[in-house]
């Protein structure tokens, strides 16, 4: 890690998530992350309008000064079979939201939201073929038309078509072109290894460092045991819990790896903040801080 890296937080689509922490959104971070789909509703002729979030956003942004990163739910970049339509609104409403916002770089989530025109609520996994790589490339070549600095997230899977460990390889072919980076989610790593039983060192190994962007950090739960036959519990990407002390432990051996890391994001989820919870996430964004500083040190 060379030079000065951000600290960043998660602007969710919630009234009480934003007045609860108003103070911390101010006064912790270096930049916020925003969801650009979360800010939109269907507008005339089938074009994407902002809502009413996209204003306090902007507001947001306009009183504090602060700097913004976008980070997609939906453009699935993993369609083999691109929508043209869909993919000419999409970008239409990046590019008017990239001149109001005037995101440092863009990220979406690995993985197929979108199947034969039917929109999934959760990426589905990709192949780790070329197939597979030339679609994701073609999204991110897209995307890159509106902004310079693109790439994406290492999803969270709960079924893989492949060695998940093969999956770090692969990712360093995707990304094989300029301006193309990893956001690398530690919180996800540690998800799938929970659940398909391989140590989170063994992925980070493998991993394209140079590519990194971006470190999110996040905590989760664990599936309630009757939601499968087995009884089997997995864990959960849920973002509803503080970060867990294996991911904290995941980012101080990530930092040292990362020499063209930009930004280290805390995430947390609309609907799961609560008065008790502010203090908690207020502590884990200094606590980013600090850490950051220690390695730079």
């Amino acid at each position: 890690m060379t030079g000065r890296v951000g600290v960043g937080f998660t602007l969710q689509p919630e009234e009480r998530y934003l007045t609860l922490l108003d103070r911390e959104l101010r006064e912790e971070p270096d930049y916020l992350v925003v969801a650009p789909e979360t800010t939109w509703k269907p507008g005339d002729e089938e074009a994407f309008a902002p809502n009413g979030y996209h204003r306090v956003f902007q507001e947001l942004k306009r009183e504090t000064g602060k700097a913004c990163v976008a980070h997609g739910v939906g453009f699935s970049i993993g369609s083999a079979v691109r929508d043209e339509e869909r993919d000419a609104r999409w970008l239409a409403r990046i590019a008017r939201d990239h001149a109001l916002f005037d995101f440092r770089w863009y990220t979406d989530h690995l993985g197929a939201t979108v199947l034969d025109g039917r929109e999934l609520t959760l990426p589905l996994a990709l192949p780790y073929d070329d197939e597979a790589c030339a679609a994701v490339g073609l999204a991110l070549d897209r995307l890159q038309t509106i902004v310079p600095d693109v790439g994406f997230e290492n999803s969270v899977f709960y079924f893989h078509f492949g060695d998940p460990l093969e999956e770090p390889a692969w990712i360093a072919q995707v990304l094989a072109g300029p301006g193309r980076h990893l956001l690398l989610d530690l919180h996800n790593v540690y998800t799938t290894a929970c659940n398909t039983g391989f140590e989170p060192e063994r992925y980070l190994e493998r991993l394209p460092w140079e590519r990194v962007i971006e470190l999110h950090l996040s905590g989760g739960d664990h599936s309630d045991p009757g939601w499968l036959p087995s009884g089997r519990s997995l864990r959960l990407d849920s973002h509803d819990h503080g970060v867990p002390d294996e991911v904290w432990a995941l980012f101080e051996s990530a930092l040292p790896r990362c020499p063209n890391l930009r930004g280290v994001t805390l995430e947390r989820m609309e609907g799961t903040v609560e008065e008790d919870d502010v203090a908690l996430l207020r502590g884990e964004l200094r606590r980013v801080r600090r850490t950051l500083e220690l390695a730079r040190a």
